[in-house]
């Protein structure tokens, strides 16, 4: 038999969030959700049994973040930044959400991309205590029991992103040090969209890794193990799959750096019989779509040309590169094209040059879609020379390769367009095809610039030009919250183009004025809330709403001032 406090403190360490304040047996019943630090009165003082242990000044939220902005700001590099932030979420989440917020722009990048693929790189090294849930390859038959042991009730969760840990950002097969993804992932969530982090859900699918220097490292927590087939796995996801739902019915699933063949498998096997998107496919394509119907208008606007005149580049063929296509499909789709011809609007690039039907090798199945098969007996495998034969008003980089937008490249760019579209998009920083500098530079300044990953504003001609950042944290927090506030039972692809479209509809005038395509990141929770709104009236045309009508009385102004009051803000007035 076990007292009240004993069981506290057994929940409190088994659900992976609250780690004490300080290394003492009396205050591992204070948790990062319910820790307050130095915050705490002097009455919640006597009642917890923290007299002495904490200093005498009771601080405010206020007096708290000066203190975290100090703390972070003397750190020496980025990923010591991200490790301050981690460990402060890990203490006291209600404060690590505040400083996020109060931050955004200096802080996303510490929380996300570039610094978290370094910090996937070193998750086992980094490792404090346990967070998210893992299903090994050991656990097959016994998944259900794994679920169950999630010390939520069934109502509670809200989002959950999955990974194997496979494909992680562009720095391949990580393994088990891929829940780094799905934690990163969820406190944009939180932060972005204000889903409470108590109802959110990391999740690693550790089936092993072929990284051979990472299964040997002695210091490597996953299963030293090479993966199973791709019949063995999907067996097993299968499993998972059933056994998230059974428990969590109302939980939205988001699937996060899978390998390129099983991310489409995926989603191609549970999109219509689960509540889930793929954010590398769905989520990139659809934040580079609201990107691109700016960019497209603002191009077109300088050129005279048809919104249709746009020829599209993609340098790249993987997950993300298809998806990204697909979505862009729907531009032209929306402006009179049949799904043919927008397809023909879009070229597809691979390490062996242009994906073309006839060029002699096997393709991939998903690289198939987009195989062009009108170059007759022209083969072409140098960029420079699928930039001639293509002349393409925009041109998309996710090959993950340095300096592929080079020079030459950019300059062709600006000898074709009046404003050419360059989206470098390979994450993180180091892998992006060109800087923002570089596109300015080689293009006399009248490039229309989105990258990947964050760049710093130019000086460029006596002007500051900014640099936006195509960064899927635009789209997925609010797609997924709302899936999870209307109880949806699907999110189609039609959904998915919506949140593009209500993203590139939040650019207001004073932003369209400085030459952006996206929103100030300063904005990201008020962008979310409309992208919510847009997505659950949508979801609700399509019937697979379950909120019992709820939200589909709802007027638009209303449904946005409801969704604005189910976000998350962080307070030590609220839990």
């Amino acid at each position: 038999m076990v007292n009240g406090a004993q069981c506290i403190t057994r929940l409190e360490i088994t659900s992976m969030v609250v780690p004490p304040v300080y290394e003492t047996p009396t205050l591992t019943r204070v948790g990062s959700k319910s820790n307050l630090g130095t915050a705490f009165t002097k009455t919640e003082r006597q009642e917890m049994g923290l007299r002495g242990l904490l200093p005498a000044s009771i601080q405010t939220l206020e007096n708290q973040l000066l203190r975290v902005e100090h703390q972070v700001d003397t750190k020496d590099s980025d990923f010591n930044k991200h490790i301050t932030l981690m460990n402060m979420r890990q203490r006291n989440e209600r404060l690590f959400y505040a400083y996020v917020i109060k931050n955004m722009r200096k802080t996303l990048p510490l929380v996300y991309t570039p610094v978290v693929g370094e910090a996937c790189q070193k998750f086992s090294k980094m490792f404090r205590r346990p967070e998210g849930m893992t299903l090994s390859w050991e656990d097959r038959g016994s998944v259900a029991e794994c679920v169950e042991n999630w010390p939520r009730p069934a109502d509670a969760p809200r989002i959950a992103v999955i990974t194997d840990g496979s494909r992680i950002l562009g720095l391949g097969d990580l393994g088990w040090n891929g829940l780094g993804i799905s934690i990163g992932k969820l406190s944009l969530y939180v932060a972005c969209a204000g889903v409470h982090p108590q109802s959110t859900v990391p999740i690693v699918v550790d089936v092993g890794t072929d990284t051979d220097e990472i299964r040997n490292d002695p210091l490597y927590l996953g299963l030293r193990r090479k993966r199973p087939s791709t019949e063995e796995l999907v067996e097993f996801v299968d499993e998972i799959m059933e056994a998230l739902h059974a428990k969590y019915p109302n939980l939205i699933i988001q699937f996060e750096d899978w390998s390129g063949e099983h991310a489409f498998l995926f989603l191609d096997r549970y999109k219509d019989k689960y509540p889930m998107f793929n954010d590398d496919i769905q989520g990139t394509g659809s934040v580079i779509l609201g990107g691109f119907i700016n960019a497209a208008r603002q191009s077109s606007d300088a050129s005279g040309k048809d919104l249709n005149d746009q020829r599209i580049l993609m340098v790249g063929s993987g997950s993300a590169a298809i998806g990204v296509a697909k979505q862009l499909m729907s531009f032209f789709e929306g402006n009179g094209m049949s799904k043919e011809d927008a397809r023909k609007r879009i070229w597809t690039t691979d390490s062996k040059g242009l994906v073309t039907m006839n060029r002699g090798d096997d393709l991939v199945e998903h690289k198939k879609y987009f195989a062009r098969r009108d170059n007759g007996d022209d083969q072409f495998k140098d960029l420079e020379d699928i930039v001639e034969y293509v002349k393409p008003t925009a041109i998309f980089g996710l090959c993950t390769v340095s300096g592929t937008f080079n020079e030459s490249i950019l300059r062709k760019m600006a000898e074709y367009n009046k404003r050419p579209i360059v989206f470098p998009l390979s994450n993180p920083t180091t892998k992006s095809e060109c800087t923002f500098e570089e596109a300015l530079r080689y293009t006399d300044g009248r490039a229309i610039f989105a990258a990947g990953s964050p760049f710093d504003n130019v000086e460029f001609q006596g002007k500051t030009r900014f640099a936006d950042q195509g960064n899927n944290n635009y789209i997925f927090p609010g797609l997924g919250l709302a899936g999870a506030l209307c109880k949806a039972n699907r999110i189609s692809e039609d959904v998915v183009t919506e949140a593009a479209k209500a993203l590139a509809d939040s650019v207001n005038k004073e932003e369209a004025e400085e030459g952006r395509i996206y929103p100030k990141l300063e904005r990201i929770r008020e962008v979310s809330c409309t992208i919510a709104t847009r997505c659950i009236q949508l979801i609700n045309k399509e019937g697979h709403a379950r909120d019992d009508g709820y939200t589909a009385k709802l007027s638009e102004k209303e449904l946005y001032e409801w969704v604005q009051r189910q976000m998350w803000v962080p307070s030590y007035d609220t839990d």
